[in-house]
């Protein structure tokens, strides 16, 4: 696992397709802030409610300057049906090989159920409009995340 990543970092460029295929890069977004955040899997409970809070809130936080990618290993064609199943409105991103999960840190040994397991690793790292790291958190609790990030963003609107 790569180090992770720290506020002041330049966050790793990637291109990756989403779930209809279409390619995004994180340097394309230059100018505006970047909520990026890795899980597990999709259509799983954590993963599910994660990724429904992200879309509920993703109104206010494209108001605040925010672009959310979820990004798991997941094929876009998984990813598609984990968007049409939930409505999700967020951006969904694969990263079949984990290759963007090791670069900013999100993939490597954790605890599941007691044991050390290798992993993705619940992450959350926001990138400024300048691309580089403002916040990042590791090994984040899927349920209430989101409103724990408003908080710290100063955002308002957090639980």
């Amino acid at each position: 696992m790569s180090a992770r990543l720290e506020a002041g970092d330049a966050a790793p460029d990637f291109t990756l397709p989403d779930d209809t295929g279409k390619d995004v890069t994180l340097s394309d977004l230059r100018g505006r802030k970047v909520i990026v955040y890795f899980y597990p899997a999709a259509m799983t409970p954590g993963c599910t409610k994660q990724a429904c809070d992200f879309s509920e809130s993703l109104e206010s936080l494209t108001a605040d300057g925010y672009t959310v990618l979820g990004i798991s290993p997941d094929s876009p064609a998984k990813l598609a049906r984990f968007r049409e199943k939930e409505h999700l409105t967020i951006t969904l991103l694969s990263d079949a090989d984990r290759s963007v999960m090791d670069a900013w840190g999100a993939f490597g040994e954790k605890k599941l159920y007691g044991k050390t397991v290798e992993g993705v690793i619940r992450s959350t790292v926001v990138v400024a409009e300048d691309g580089t790291v403002s916040h990042a958190w590791y090994n984040v609790k899927a349920t209430g995340h989101v409103a724990k990030l408003r908080r710290d963003l100063g955002l308002g609107g957090g639980e």
